[in-house]
């Protein structure tokens, strides 16, 4: 044996000191990562840095900060497109709506419909309870906002006048506005004029919508259902098209009924026929006469279709989707008349022949 197999006993104490100090190591490794592992389960890495008193906190079960409600004064919330639950609570707790965007979370987890909120403005009020404001957010009611429904032929006048009623936005406004509609949308063909291109439909007014936004939105549905409709794609111009479409929604009274008239109308100009259409008759009088007089029929207007041959100047009324669809495909037939034989129901009877119509015109006097 040599000497490097043999331990002094100078050796022995040293090792045995290393081992203890290797045995001292690994178990303060041990407790270290006990200690991470309670750290993440109880709230995150970052606690086992602090002081013993955050390393408590993370095992705590005190509430999230809220008030008790019910609240007070009045707070117009809004909910922007794409935010998130995390987002809305920091919106209202900067509002002071509620008091913890904490409380808030606490609340919507465990609420499925809490992802549903709906982007728009809300009447809220401040120091609202978590509970009592998400419930708030979830309700229809609580939305703040006008709704604009525009029937389908209305004529410009008129569609002004429902817009500011309903939109709570003044009248004069939406006139003055109107002087600049190819800057809000109005299409290079309108020729300025907004008369049949403010689309019928429904609408919803922000109480921070403007009357430049409310209108640019109809303009808008005009420009996107003309598209569908194929309003640029036939061989006549876009705007006698949203004239013809004017002309089916002033004068057909059931959904059966749009194609035909529009089929009188092109076999009427293809035979350079007058249209003789009460429609744009009341249009120039400004009125909704069911019945029209020969001293109406006098007027001396370029919408008179009696006196004047070809299409009216401009649209009557603001055409909808199904009476530019008929504008656009008429149905097939040689009809050049039609009368509504009946005022009450609406029935309408076309013929091609003279004859029949001036039975059909007896049939309407019998029915009056």
């Amino acid at each position: 044996m040599t000497d490097l197999s043999v331990w002094t006993d100078e050796d022995r104490p040293v090792r045995r000191r290393n081992r203890r100090r290797k045995k001292d190591r690994s178990g303060f490794a041990v407790a270290l990562a006990l200690v991470l592992i309670l750290a993440i389960l109880g709230g995150g890495v970052a606690l086992v840095f602090g002081a013993g008193a955050k390393l408590k906190d993370a095992f705590s079960t005190t509430a999230a900060a809220d008030y008790p409600g019910p609240g007070t004064g009045d707070v117009l919330l809004e909910v922007k497109s794409g935010q998130s639950v995390a987002d809305i609570g920091r919106s209202m707790k900067s509002q002071d709506v509620i008091k913890s965007v904490d409380a808030f979370l606490e609340v919507a987890n465990g609420e499925p419909k809490s992802s549903s909120v709906q982007p728009g403005f809300y009447s809220m009020q401040h120091k609202m309870q978590a509970a009592d404001a998400l419930a708030a957010l979830l309700d229809p009611a609580a939305r703040v906002q006008a709704k604009v429904t525009l029937p389908e032929g209305l004529r410009l006048d008129e569609t002004l006048k429902k817009l500011a009623k309903d939109s709570r936005l003044p009248l004069k406004d939406y006139e003055k506005a109107l002087k600049s509609a190819k800057a809000l949308g109005l299409p290079d063909y309108a020729k300025g004029n907004p008369e049949g291109f403010l689309y019928p439909a429904t609408y919803e007014v922000a109480p921070n919508d403007t009357v430049d936004s409310v209108l640019k939105e109809l303009f808008a549905a005009y420009n996107s259902n003309a598209e569908k409709a194929g309003v640029l794609r036939t061989k006549r111009t876009p705007y006698e098209i949203v004239i013809i479409a004017s002309l089916v929604e002033g004068e057909a009274r059931h959904a059966e009924d749009f194609g035909k008239v529009a089929r009188v109308v092109y076999n009427r100009l293809e035979k350079g026929m007058p249209l003789q259409f009460d429609s744009t008759v009341n249009y120039a009088l400004k009125a909704d006469k069911q019945i029209v007089t020969y001293e109406d029929l006098s007027q001396d207007s370029a919408y008179n279709t009696y006196k004047n041959t070809g299409l009216p100047p401009g649209p009557i009324s603001s055409p909808g989707a199904a009476a530019m669809d008929a504008a656009v495909n008429p149905t097939a037939g040689d009809w050049l008349y039609f009368v509504t034989t009946n005022p009450k129901t609406g029935e309408t009877k076309f013929t091609g022949d003279y004859q029949e119509f001036l039975k059909f015109k007896n049939e309407l006097k019998s029915n009056q």
